[in-house]
């Protein structure tokens, strides 16, 4: 199983990222995705989830500002992250939830928001 996060980088406050997180080695379509970011000093956190049907959920931080899509036909998941705010700033890594199964987690990509 190979998880596969992108899109980290650099950005202005106000600005917008799309992470991406690609997986093989599972069968996609039945598993859930979560996004979780770690700043520096911090714990690893929940940002937001989606189920194999579709259903999403975010933290309270980042609700109204973050959308979470997936797309099953490419073993993919997205993150598209809007008004970034330097609190934003982290490592951001997917975990794949199958059924039934282990979990398993991503390399994590950076985030960079400036001020």
């Amino acid at each position: 199983v190979q998880l596969q996060a992108s899109g980290g980088g650099l950005v202005q406050a106000g600005g917008s990222l799309r992470l991406a997180c690609a997986a093989s080695g599972i069968t996609f379509s039945s598993t859930a995705i979560g996004w979780f970011r770690q700043a520096p000093g911090n714990q690893r956190a929940w940002v937001a989830g989606i189920t194999s049907g579709g259903s999403t959920n975010y933290a309270g931080s980042v609700k109204g500002r973050f959308a979470i899509s997936r797309d099953n036909a490419k073993n993919t998941a997205s993150l598209q992250m809007n008004s970034l705010t330097p609190e934003d700033t982290a490592v951001y890594y997917c975990k794949a939830q199958p059924p039934n199964g282990r979990a398993y987690w991503g390399q994590g990509t950076l985030v960079t928001v400036s001020s």
